[in-house]
């Protein structure tokens, strides 16, 4: 595996350490890849308490990412905390015109633990999923992005338009089962018996997503990809009782 891989990215600045552009870098240098950002936000918020969020200028989120990708070559790029979908269409645009072998992860992130919430309009939702390589949303998540209160089928409804993996951290019959959505076909993904030292952790989605775009920047097929993450997750949520977790592989 390519151990100084360079991988990119773009997501808000959480001045706890415990979600956005700082949980995704730890989580790439403990996969060996070199490590770039571009921020999208400032939050201001701790693990538990979300205050605000102060959006970064469209300008120069483009103009720093644009700035990078002609300088490094990138095979994935995560994203996170974007303001918008038509922010976030323009800048996948952007990448492939740049770079059209690069590959994109998104992580859609569509409210805060405090119920503050981010994407409400949703118009431009299939434009960027034919864009990106694959999404990752939690049960929650996929519930609000598909319009349907079964969340299984509403994986399946996107998957028309991109990979997905339905991660469940919220699902409530399979606590923890994650589910991969891909080619019209359905692969699982079961959590270790390790349920007494497994706690909530801040940011574990992020976390999650990043240890992703790692393991596929560094050469893993997907399958192997979600499962190795898999391990890195629950290794991060059984780090500490409290909200923010420890990254070590």
């Amino acid at each position: 595996m390519n151990k100084k891989s360079k991988i990119l990215t773009l997501a808000g600045f959480d001045p706890s350490g415990g979600a956005g552009v700082l949980a995704d870098v730890k989580t790439f240098e403990q996969h060996r890849c070199v490590s770039m950002s571009v921020i999208t936000a400032n939050t201001i918020q701790t693990e538990d308490v979300f205050e605000s969020v102060n959006w970064i200028d469209k300008d120069l989120i483009s103009n720093q990412l644009n700035f990078l990708m002609k300088r490094y070559s990138f095979d994935f790029v995560k994203i996170g905390l974007i303001q918008d979908l038509e922010l976030l269409n323009e800048l996948l645009d952007e990448i492939k015109s740049i770079n059209h072998k690069t590959r994109a992860i998104w992580d859609p992130i569509l409210s805060a633990s405090s119920g503050f919430d981010f994407h409400k309009d949703l118009k431009l939702l299939h434009s960027v999923l034919e864009k990106v390589y694959l999404i990752t949303p939690n049960w929650n998540e996929i519930k609000t992005l598909s319009n349907s209160e079964n969340a299984l089928k509403g994986a399946k409804d996107l998957s028309r338009f991109t990979k997905v993996l339905l991660k469940g951290g919220h699902n409530e019959d399979k606590l923890g089962k994650d589910y991969l959505f891909e080619n019209d076909e359905v692969t699982s993904f079961n959590p270790r018996k390790i349920a007494k030292s497994i706690y909530p952790k801040h940011g574990s989605g992020c976390v999650f997503s990043s240890a992703i775009a790692s393991n596929l920047n560094n050469g893993y097929p997907l399958q192997k990809s979600i499962l190795r993450s898999k391990r890195y997750i629950e290794h991060f949520l059984a780090s500490d009782k409290g909200l923010l977790g420890r990254h070590k592989i």
